[in-house]
């Protein structure tokens, strides 16, 4: 049993005006092929497949040359036809050259913007379809900031979606990619599958799943997995900062030949998202900057500490709102981890900078309009430090400025999502008072649902920039927003 393996993820902010090129995706480690695919992702969604597809004797896995994430992670714009039409070329060609196939597994994400192309992982589905043929059965793993339709499952046979935000189910779900992706070839599991778009559009930094009203929606999902044996439901919140014809949240049901059920599923997810609308998006307080930063300052003297400032709309990761109000406010004891500004980073290790040094430097800002005017810091040079990423190593340039404060220069967007990932850079959390990041519920992971921050606060600019909370501020161009709730009057059957 042959099956073949690919990766091609990127979760694209297509109103940012920096392209995600080939160049993007290429470095040390990317693009893979063979045994290094397969071990790309140990904690993630192939991680879980190869770990399950392996229990099987009879399977042999095949990495087909895939990219890994782009260096700019998710702090980068339409990727080019050039890009796409490389790396599924590739793909495509080791497919058609390396058959035959039984069976094909694409790590996807649903969110990828590709210039030309309007369903980029759809298209990837329906060119793998074409070099297998129709027998051979595909399954695709995504992220539930997909956005999705139909079209995928009209080439692909399974679709495997994360339902937790923070994204704690990945492994699993590439896990039962895997085992049932065996059993379709082996002819134990006939997928039926049920599409529904349901006409709410929401910001990301809403759909945290750690607490009603999204809590109860996966809670049902899952009952539904519970109840019905080889049923399978995916809910994609959607992904507004695509401006993609697929964008909204969507419900999928998958039965295993029983295509009545799998109707009845996705009819009573649909109706309960629907009827949920208004809770699912008043379920998040959000602060502009000024009042933010003012309650951690409150927080702080008042001893609940530690504090987090989380950014939610930072999505180029060189915005400077946050750190101007952080120096405004005279906040202390905080850790501003990052802003990212590549040229500086750049200019100063190329440079030469060492700890001590003097810092005098305008960084930030001006990426987009989004991203606020550059920020003058004064101060020393704390640290340089070198750790991983999904793209393998970066060093950021950390800055010593006012009273116990050190701001972290990254080349790129940076979520800080575990508190490892601030020791792998050589900082210890207990340090600080007051950690200022750029993460919509990314850090919930490691912030929140360990118990660690007593406060937490989500803050954003006051205009409706690139991350805002009110979608209806962005300009958007393939997308009509009043065919949604809550920008028209929508109905749903």
């Amino acid at each position: 049993m042959r099956i073949a393996v690919l990766h091609f993820s990127h979760e694209t902010v297509t109103f940012l005006a920096n392209d995600t090129t080939l160049a993007d995706f290429t470095y040390p480690g990317s693009p893979a092929k063979g045994e290094a695919v397969l071990a790309m992702q140990p904690r993630d969604y192939i991680g879980g497949f190869v770990q399950v597809a392996r229990e099987f004797p009879d399977v042999e896995l095949v990495g087909i040359e895939s990219p890994g994430f782009p260096v700019t992670g998710t702090g980068s714009g339409w990727i080019t036809e050039e890009a796409f039409e490389t790396f599924v070329g590739r793909m495509i060609a080791q497919l058609t050259a390396e058959g035959p196939w039984d069976g094909a597994y694409l790590a996807v994400h649903g969110a990828m913007g590709a210039r030309g192309i309007a369903r980029p992982e759809a298209e990837l589905a329906r060119r793998v379809r074409a070099a297998i043929g129709p027998k051979a059965v595909i399954a695709g793993t995504f992220d539930p900031h997909g956005n999705e339709d139909e079209q995928f499952l009209q080439h692909a046979d399974m679709a495997f979606t994360v339902k937790y935000f923070p994204h704690y189910d990945a492994h699993l779900q590439g896990q039962r990619a895997a085992r049932q992706l065996v059993r379709a070839i082996r002819g134990s599991y006939k997928p039926a599958t049920v599409t529904i778009k349901v006409p709410i559009i929401s910001p990301t930094v809403l759909q945290w799943t750690g607490a009603s009203p999204w809590s109860d929606l996966i809670q049902r999902a899952l009952t539904w997995e519970a109840r019905e044996p080889d049923a399978y439901v995916n809910v994609f919140f959607g992904f507004p900062w695509s401006d993609v014809p697929d964008v909204g949240m969507c419900i999928q049901a998958m039965t295993n030949a029983n295509p009545a059920l799998a109707r009845k599923i996705a009819d009573d997810m649909a109706a309960y998202a629907w009827r949920r609308r208004q809770a699912l998006l008043g379920s998040t307080k959000v602060h502009h900057m000024q009042p933010g930063v003012a309650l951690a300052k409150s927080a702080q003297q008042a001893g609940e500490t530690p504090i987090v400032l989380a950014d939610h709309s930072d999505r180029s990761g060189y915005a400077t709102w946050l750190l101007a109000e952080i120096i405004a406010q005279d906040l202390p004891n905080t850790l501003v981890a990052t802003v990212a500004d590549h040229a500086l980073v750049t200019r100063l290790l190329a440079a030469g900078a060492k700890p001590g040094d003097a810092f005098d430097e305008a960084i930030g800002g001006l990426a987009d309009e989004s991203a606020g005017q550059p920020v003058r810091v004064v101060g020393t040079i704390h640290s340089i430090s070198h750790g991983t990423s999904r793209t393998g190593g970066q060093s950021w340039i950390n800055v010593s400025f006012g009273r116990g404060n050190v701001l972290c220069l990254s080349p790129y967007l940076v979520q800080v999502i575990e508190l490892d990932h601030l020791r792998q850079f050589g900082f210890d959390p207990a340090d600080f008072a007051v950690f200022a990041i750029k993460s919509r519920v990314h850090f919930r992971r490691g912030f929140d649902d360990n118990g660690f921050a007593k406060t937490i606060l989500l803050v954003e600019p006051p205009e409706p920039f690139l991350g805002t909370t009110r979608l209806d501020g962005l300009p958007y161009r393939h997308v009509d927003l009043s065919k949604f709730y809550p920008y028209g009057a929508v109905s749903f059957p």
